[in-house]
């Protein structure tokens, strides 16, 4: 009877109506680089209070579900990820874009984004306890392995150069370390600037190096600025996905929702760093690791389905033990404490009739997010009709009020264009970008976790060998490492 009447409430017009409008405006807010799933979530926040319990929880919902998954609109359409999960998105879903096949890379994205949801979903009705007993075994000897597992991903990505590769990579990680260092406090390459006290924002980053690079670039070349947009053939078979594609890259969707699912329940990882680590896995895996990159499917459901699979993830540890696994699961938190929920151990006991309600919002705004993105994506495609002198600019100020809106700080509105330059002068010396995200992402993960590891251990770096889930990082880094040389030692012979 409980269930029912839960049931009848949150599918009744008003709360469906208000779940719906939390799709939408998610996917304004993920598909807009420089907003977010979180700044969505803050700004209708005070709205949610207003509304009953369980229409306030929906509206989150669909607020987090909607701007997770909008980021591949602009990952596929403008090389832009439109939130820090959709980076993997861009590396193959720009080159499908570029070639007239940006209504297939959407249309493949919002599938697999709504099918890492619903598999995120089942695992956290199913699963969620004791999924989340695992982690609390996980200390910062753990977190740091798997940052250092992690980082390995930057070998795979470095295209034909593994030098190349690393030298982006260390940049990156380079450049992570400006500002107050964790634990510490101690003040390091800002130059007596007080912008550079917290370092370089990652939404600056990622703008400057994916969009303001191929802004300058196109606008550096008249007669590429000059060319009218492309007309990109909307009209799909279903998702743009045919049944023996799909049989055939199922084995790369559950990979990539496990993976999805896993960094999602760690605490402080987040959704790009499970698109990147799932991206990575399917190249390692795939028979045409080559491919990667050059515009296949294969890269763009890796990177769709484990970031959507990260939604589910990261609300696992935040119901069952109150603590929130990403950066918008935090805010959650606030909005459900407000409206009286316990997140817990106990809170199927205390709070068993929201919980079913959160599991019924889930499950709808997922079905939101597939119809209203598949309805409009005749409209996203026709972005890429506009002419690029006419939409670029119409970019950069976008990307501009995004790097300012993150921060309310005009210092990030500079970044993005030093950054941008960066950017030029790396594709200049032939030098790939990809690593540098890599490291700039997940270094600051590594380094606070080894600080908090030497405190615990005072100094002993052998807790990170007799740890059985921390050597079994490290030995899975070590062999990933191994796999890659030899992998290039092998294509270099084959083409010798």
């Amino acid at each position: 009877m409980v269930l029912e009447g839960i049931l009848a409430v949150i599918l009744s017009p008003a709360c469906l109506l208000v779940t719906l409008l939390g799709v939408i405006v998610g996917i304004i807010f993920g598909s807009i680089p420089g907003l977010s799933a979180t700044m969505a979530v803050v700004l209708f926040l005070p709205m949610s209070f207003g509304l009953e319990p369980i229409s306030g929880i929906s509206l989150l919902m669909g607020l987090y579900i909607g701007g997770i998954s909008g980021g591949c609109i602009s990952a596929v359409l403008l090389k832009i990820p439109g939130t820090p999960s959709s980076i993997s998105t861009v590396f193959d879903g720009g080159p499908m874009a570029d070639r007239g096949e940006a209504g297939k890379a959407i249309g493949i994205s919002i599938l697999y984004s709504f099918i890492g949801g619903i598999i995120s979903l089942i695992a956290l009705i199913f699963i969620s306890p004791y999924l989340a007993a695992i982690t609390l075994k996980f200390t910062a000897f753990e977190y740091f392995s798997i940052a250092l597992f992690s980082l390995t991903i930057i070998a795979s990505m470095s295209g034909k150069s593994v030098l190349n590769g690393l030298l982006s990579g260390l940049l990156g990680m380079a450049l992570a370390f400006v500002g107050i260092s964790p634990i510490d406090g101690f003040m390091r390459f800002n130059f007596d600037s007080i912008n550079l006290l917290n370092g370089f924002d990652i939404v600056a980053v990622l703008i400057g190096l994916f969009a303001v690079t191929d802004i300058i670039q196109t606008g550096a070349n008249r007669k590429k600025l000059a060319e009218k947009g492309k007309l990109i053939q909307y009209s799909l078979t279903g998702f743009g996905i045919s049944l023996k594609e799909f049989k055939a890259q199922f084995v790369n969707m559950m990979r990539s929702a496990l993976i999805g699912l896993g960094i999602g329940i760690l605490p402080g990882i987040g959704g790009s760093t499970s698109g990147l680590l799932s991206y990575s896995a399917a190249q390692n895996a795939s028979k045409y690791p080559e491919k990667f990159g050059t515009g296949i499917i294969d890269g763009v459901i890796a990177s769709e389905t484990a970031n959507n699979a990260t939604v589910g993830g990261a609300l696992i540890p935040l119901l069952t033990m109150g603590i929130p696994g990403s950066t918008v699961a935090a805010v959650i938190l606030g909005g459900l404490t407000i409206h009286g929920i316990t997140p817990g151990p106990l809170i199927f006991v205390k709070n068993g009739v929201f919980m079913y309600a959160i599991f019924t919002a889930l499950l709808v705004a997922n079905v939101y997010m597939l119809i209203v993105e598949y309805a409009g994506l005749k409209w996203f495609v026709k972005l890429m009709g506009i002419p690029k002198h006419i939409l670029l600019p119409i970019v950069m100020v976008l990307c501009a009020v995004g790097a300012y809106a993150t921060g309310n700080n005009v210092f990030d509105v500079w970044s993005i264009f030093a950054f941008g330059m960066l950017g030029v002068i790396l594709k200049k010396l032939s030098i790939t970008t990809t690593p540098f995200i890599i490291g700039y992402i997940l270094s600051g993960m590594a380094e606070e976790n080894l600080r908090r590891a030497l405190i615990v251990s005072k100094g002993d770096l052998m807790p990170f060998i007799t740890r059985p889930i921390s050597a079994l990082f490290l030995l899975v880094a070590v062999i990933s490492v191994v796999m890659i040389v030899l992998k290039n030692k092998a294509s270099r012979k084959a083409t010798a």
